[in-house]
């Protein structure tokens, strides 16, 4: 059998390449079937994400397939783009290394933010489009299924992914859950529509926040981010009208000066009514005075407290990395084993089958001689040559199983099937 793995991620081309090599649905469909076309006889997963395009391909021979090669300028032209200008940004991996790489991408261990929940998703996507495009098979379902495994128990038997360590993941997940038990019933404010204001809404949106206004001084800016997310937009002008009804506040403006002052949020402070106020002060220089904080009900966070999260998550998580590793490397033996014992199953079956065939024929040729036995000689005769064979193959057939528990057994199948004349 033959696993291989070619592709590119963030580790080894530029963002540039990347969005050049990528693929949407529909374009993924489009290649598993050229790939049917010209590879019918090798299965193969297309696995694309903004981090990452790497391609799976498993063929039931040890020689079979595409070569490193043939699959690099398949991917390559499959993009309309020169192999010779992709190839050194293309990682090949074969047999147990591929295997440890899709388990390890599964698991979020190879992702840019480490531990971070969307790639299994995705690649139980990529999975289940090559599935309905009949581009998957045997090898890569149990590869897949075995990925999707082991990336639930690294999620089981480790902390990783609850250690969020973007400051936009921290900021919800970690600060505003603190104060707030739901978000759907929250009125968010995004003063700002920056970077950080675009990843931090998207956080609140699968935390369930559904009412979000945007107020920017460019309000082009402020319309487009308010149309992605769902939201609405006010003017500039508003702006301690929305202050006082708020719940949570995302600010992320350019500002030189605070565009909240204490004795500005003090004004408009009484029509509150203390309710909770959650705020992210994510610009720097700082959009919220600092004392702020002191007022009653609010909860005024900065970058840097927010950085100082991120780095304690860090380090713990960083703790539990070890572990995860070491349930990577011992799934991957795992299944390079099963992987084997399988390859071994179909000559052993046709070398015992064999072996059945020549016996069968002596014994009819020895009772044929003997005609005159009783059933209780001729059973003790059939058991004898039994006992017979199977003691002859005892030995090749463990020196079998051994190899294949600890290593590609492809020498030394191919010696029985010289050895025997076994026909595949």
């Amino acid at each position: 059998m033959n696993l291989m793995l070619i592709g590119c991620s963030h580790r080894t081309a530029s963002v540039d390449l990347r969005e050049r090599l990528a693929f949407n649905s529909q374009q993924a469909v489009g290649l598993l079937a050229d790939w049917r076309a010209r590879f019918p006889d090798t299965e193969a997963v297309l696995l694309s994400t903004c981090n990452r395009v790497e391609v799976y391909t498993a063929s039931e021979q040890a020689e079979g397939g595409p070569s490193h090669e043939e699959v690099a300028s398949f991917l390559a032209e499959s993009r309309g783009l020169n192999p010779l200008s992709v190839f050194d940004s293309l990682i090949q991996r074969s047999g147990e290394a591929a295997v440890r790489h899709l388990f390890t991408v599964a698991a979020s261990l190879d992702s840019m933010v480490l531990g971070e929940p969307q790639i299994l998703s995705q690649v139980k996507q990529a999975y289940q489009l090559a599935q309905e495009q009949q581009s998957a098979g045997p090898i890569t379902h149990e590869a897949f299924q075995a990925a999707l495994r082991v990336a639930k128990r690294v999620t089981s038997e480790t902390s990783i992914n609850e250690r969020r360590v973007s400051v936009a993941s921290v900021a919800v997940a970690d600060f505003a859950r603190e104060i707030f038990e739901r978000f759907d019933d929250k009125r968010v404010l995004v003063i700002g529509a920056g970077e950080m204001a675009v990843e931090t809404l998207r956080y609140l949106r699968e935390e369930g926040a559904r009412d979000v206004t945007v107020v920017n001084r460019c309000l082009e800016r402020a319309e487009a981010l308010a149309i992605e997310f769902n939201g609405s937009t006010a003017p500039w002008e508003r702006l301690d009208d929305l202050l006082s009804k708020a719940d949570l506040i995302v600010s992320t403006t350019g500002s030189a000066e605070p565009i909240v002052t204490l004795k500005r949020f003090q004004a408009i402070e009484a029509r509150r009514y203390q309710r909770p106020l959650f705020i992210l002060d994510l610009a720097v220089p700082r959009d919220f005075e600092p004392g702020i904080s002191d007022c009653l009900g609010v909860y005024l966070y900065s970058v840097d407290d927010l950085e100082a999260a991120c780095a304690r998550n860090r380090q713990a998580r960083d703790k539990e990395l070890p572990t995860a590793l070491a349930i990577i490397e011992a799934e991957t033996a795992r299944f390079m084993a099963d992987l084997h014992h399988r390859a071994t199953g179909p000559i052993i079956q046709r070398l015992r089958q064999d072996w059945e065939a020549v016996r069968e024929q002596e014994l009819r040729r020895l009772f044929s001689k003997l005609p005159a036995l009783n059933e209780g000689a001729r059973a003790e005769i059939v058991a004898s040559f039994e006992r017979y064979a199977n003691k002859l193959l005892h030995p090749p057939l463990e020196s079998l199983r051994d190899e294949s528990r600890h290593g590609a057994p492809h020498g030394l199948l191919d010696a029985l099937k010289r050895l025997f004349k076994l026909q595949d």
